[in-house]
């Protein structure tokens, strides 16, 4: 269908097909949003077509700034004079002095004279940066028009590639042939890398060093963008197709970023396997890279007398070919998996070549969790100062950033880093600077403490080594400190000194290279190496290292180093002592046992982003409760109450039959406006995980049985655990009720292992199919699913596969988990309670609760057509504080009735004239 213009709010929407109205009032609010700089909390359901509101939308406003900021260019140019236009002198690079009038006088009390120099010098250098600027944005055009139009350009990558090839090999035979005479080394051949350089804190050194010396070649000024973030990276492929079908799909300069994981083309690097193992070898074949730049005519003589193995760089990173693989980044709109076969076609770095893209992007497509956690962001090259972030499927959003900065590390691993780090020193202690030494033995010294706090000894073997105390210790960070006696290191100076050294790096390759001596794991009962290593910290013993590996044998792929994980560890204890806590989870053994941060306060990592951006939008298909969002997250990150801006898409409300049930349970039905009718039924005795009462599980099997003999297609029952689910279906069986459900539905049982997941959805998809084709006496299946487990989520029950959706009590959590206890006690310090407010600890569990119970509800109605009933079996969700926390476009239409006999003919009828339309 032709693209269409819609107007909405006096605002022209490129739209490919006609809108309904609940997509024009979105991209009108979306756009208001964006234009005042607010923060958005944006609610719509699926089947609305949210994905194409918010790329239209915020598109739309991208293009009108554009507009705005070159008519503000050319009238500057033009004119001379300094102007603020709509909110554009910032993105502009206006001085403060060229916002104000001429006859304002001087703040700092300057004669006229001076202040009138100031001002025409800032304005002269704003307009020769304007200019510098157009010249830029004329020539990157003209590439990418060049780009678009000429296709020859995609294989010069390809012959720079084979041309680098050559000159390399010939370099390379040139050396041997001139290669003369060794010397005596001090450390075996290709050790130099190991070894630690020697370390300036940046108070001494003063300036920060870093490798990427040439990358300025290849940056950008950034212009204002839109970075859009979502869970996984089906997800965010699923939007860039979105954007290739909106009008908006062949000019904008959209970049989608991966993780090296997902966007190395490097064979050798890519077999790895672990994240960890792939960052860390990508980053050192970097560093061999500028290394070898680095090194002057004076010292190549000194280094040819050394007979060391090569140290190899990545053939895949080359500043032409990632100068024209970034432009052809721009040139069109691209998914991850297109990014990386255009990389392997043009031999360039997919991860490179799209980080260079950013400055110039429009539009940036990324998981949150490189946008939420900083350091990431920052090594990304991603900068947020005056840009928009849109953060979609953001239901989960606190969790997400509460669990990318709560950091694990096991006693095992506590043991492992120290043994690797002691070994190391032994061996490269003589060739190591005094301040490496004393950090190193501050590590040491820390690792030791760690072990210490959980009741354990360094020296003995985790595994077989009991702890005389069990059980779970909830501490402040300043508790931990002063009990684990580390409260006189500076773990600032600690976190910054393995940073900069990347001594958990060198660690790694230490591991590598020599198999140095690791405390098994608990699956490996076996303990001759740590044995050994003991042995070898006798006096008068001597530790030998193992034989290096050979270079050809194969090995599955080691773990990060266990030093990482300490690292983040400590990074996460130099937390403000209000905002974290640390819990020690001592469970008899030292292996099992661990230390665990805790991050209460999500907002102390979110203010950063909502301080930098212009504007930020936080979407989903359900985003009720909203508070948590409101009172955690954003009040928490400074924002005030006026700049938040709520939007639900929700329709007026149509017709609604609701009757009383056995124990004053109700039946409550809705038919929303776009043929999204929903139905809803409950019951007064509540149902909670755990309880046996057998007449609820009777009730519970007749309700089922009742439903599936009116309902067609599938049922989805959700049971709010895995143990209830189990104890339910037993009964049933000793009852004869699973027996009565098997007539109608052939029954499924969510599995608790994730690798069976898929073949149990495709059997009971098939089952569906099959059924609806027979025409016999079983019409469909019923599949049994939990809360929170692995179909309450991101599964799409569409049309037969979810034509009723059950929800068997409410989930709530485990209350007497100390995380959630500490959370409940730290909100009720400090949130604010108003009178007759509930506590808010309370309101967390319950807003936990519903967002569970929402999201189940939503894996059904997926589009516009789309229908289905939901049942709520629980007199609670009767109430109106619970009421409340549903989506708009439920609660809304909830009423109630005396009778159970009537509404439930109505919903056969509801469901006998929709299987007829169908």
């Amino acid at each position: 269908m032709a693209d269409e213009t819609q107007e909405a709010g006096g605002i022209h929407f490129p739209f490919p097909f006609t809108p309904y109205a609940i997509q024009k009032d979105f991209m009108a609010a979306l756009y208001q949003v964006l234009e005042a700089g607010k923060i958005g909390i944006f609610e719509s359901p699926t089947g609305t077509g949210k994905s194409l509101s918010l790329i239209c939308g915020a598109l739309s406003w991208l293009r009108d700034f554009e507009q705005k900021k070159r008519q503000e260019e050319e009238r500057l140019l033009g004119a001379g004079a300094p102007a603020s236009h709509n909110g554009l002198a910032p993105a502009l690079g206006l001085p403060s002095s060229c916002q104000g009038s001429p006859g304002t006088p001087g703040a700092t009390g300057e004669p006229d004279w001076i202040t009138q120099f100031v001002q025409k010098k800032e304005e002269r250098d704003l307009v020769d940066r304007l200019k510098e600027e157009q010249v830029r944005r004329k020539k990157r055009e003209e590439r990418l028009q060049q780009i678009r139009h000429n296709a020859k350009l995609r294989f010069a990558a390809k012959r720079m590639r084979q041309e680098d090839e050559e000159t390399e090999r010939l370099l390379r035979l040139s050396s041997e042939m001139l290669a003369t005479g060794t010397e005596p080394e001090q450390v075996a051949s290709g050790e130099e890398e190991l070894v630690l350089a020697e370390y300036e804190s940046d108070e001494e050194k003063g300036v920060p060093s870093g490798v990427d010396m040439d990358e300025d070649d290849l940056d950008e000024e950034h212009v204002t963008k839109i970075y859009y973030c979502s869970r996984t990276h089906s997800q965010l492929a699923q939007f860039v197709h979105e954007v290739q079908k909106s009008p908006f799909g062949q000019d904008t300069r959209l970049v989608s970023l991966g993780s090296r994981q997902n966007l190395c083309v490097n064979g050798d690097v890519r077999k790895l396997g672990s994240v960890q193992l792939i960052n860390d070898r990508c980053v050192e074949m970097q560093r061999s890279k500028h290394e070898r730049k680095s090194i002057t005519e004076e010292e190549e003589p000194t280094r040819r007398t050394r007979r060391q193995e090569p140290r190899a760089t990545c053939p895949f990173y080359s500043y032409e070919r990632l100068q024209l693989l970034r432009d052809e980044v721009l040139a069109g709109v691209k998914d991850v998996e297109q990014l990386v076969a255009l990389g392997e076609e043009a031999q360039a770095c997919p991860y490179y070549g799209g980080r260079f893209a950013i400055p110039a992007a429009q539009l940036v497509v990324l998981p949150y969790q490189m946008l939420l956690h900083a350091p990431t962001r920052q090594a990304a090259g991603i900068r947020l100062q005056g840009q928009v972030v849109v953060i979609d499927e953001a239901h989960n959003l606190i969790d997400t950033i509460t669990n990318i900065h709560s950091v694990e590390v096991r006693g095992s691993q506590l043991c492992q880093a120290h043994s690797q780090l002691l070994q190391y020193t032994e061996r490269y202690g003589k060739r190591l600077k005094a301040k490496n030494l004393m950090y190193i033995k501050q590590l040491l010294y820390l690792l030791e403490k760690f072990v210490a706090v959980l009741g354990g000894n360094i020296k003995q073997n985790p595994n077989t080594q009991s702890l005389s105390q069990a059980g779970t210790e909830l501490k402040t960070i300043n508790d931990f400190l002063f009990q684990s006696k580390i409260d006189n290191i500076n773990l600032f100076k600690v976190r910054r000194y393995c940073e900069k050294s990347k001594i958990s790096r060198k660690l790694l390759g230490f591991t590598e290279r020599y198999g140095a001596v690791l405390v098994p794991s608990m699956e490996q009962p076996k303990l001759s190496g740590f044995q050994d290593f003991l042995q070898s910290l006798q006096p008068g013993a001597m530790a030998a290292p193992a034989a290096p590996v050979e270079v050809g044998e194969d090995r599955s792929p080691r773990p990060a180093s266990p030093l990482m994980h300490v690292e983040g560890f400590l990074e996460a204890l130099t937390t403000a002592n209000q905002d974290g806590r640390v819990i020690l989870s001592r469970q008899g053994s030292l292996s099992q046992s661990s230390l665990k941060f805790l991050l209460l306060n999500p907002a102390v990592h979110f203010a950063q982003v909502v301080k930098e951006c212009r504007a930020v939008v936080i979407a989903g298909g359900t985003m009720q409760p909203v508070s948590d969002f409101r009172e955690q997250l954003l009040a928490g990150a400074g924002v005030e109450a006026e700049r938040v801006v709520e939007f639900s898409c929700a329709g007026p409300p149509t017709r609604c039959w609701t009757s009383r049930i056995r124990r004053g349970g109700c039946l409550r039905w809705s038919v929303q406006p776009a043929c999204l009718p929903v139905a809803f039924m409950g019951l007064e005795d509540g149902f909670r995980a755990g309880h046996s009462g057998q007449s609820r599980m009777d009730e519970t099997g007749r309700i089922l049985c009742n439903l599936c003999n009116v309902v067609p297609g599938g049922v989805v029952c959700f049971f709010p655990s895995y143990e209830y689910q189990h104890q339910v279906c037993t009964h049933w069986e000793k009852s004869g009720l699973l027996a009565r459900l098997t007539i109608r539905k052939k029954i499924f049982q969510e599995p608790r292992k994730a690798n069976r997941v898929e073949q149990v959805l495709l059997e009971y998809s098939r089952c569906i199919k099959h059924c609806g084709q027979a025409q016999g006496t079983e019409t469909g299946a019923l599949l049994l699913s939990v809360v929170g487990g692995k179909m309450s989520e991101g599964i799409n029950f569409s049309d037969d596969l979810g034509r009723c959706v059950v929800m068997v009590g409410m989930p709530y959590p485990n209350i007497m988990s100390p995380e959630l206890q500490e959370k409940m006690a730290y909100l009720d310090q400090t949130l604010p309670r108003g009178p007759g407010q509930a506590r808010p600890g309370k309101v967390l569990v319950e807003n936990l609760c519903m967002k569970a119970v929402n999201q189940s509800i939503g894996r059904a109605i997926r589009h516009q057509k789309d229908f289905a009933s939901i049942v709520l079996l629980d007199q609670r969700y009767a109430s109106p504080a619970i009421q409340a926390k549903l989506p708009a476009w439920i609660r809304d239409r909830v009423e109630v009735k005396a009778t159970f006999g009537p509404a439930f003919a109505a919903l056969r009828k509801f469901h006998r004239e929709k299987a007829g339309l169908c």
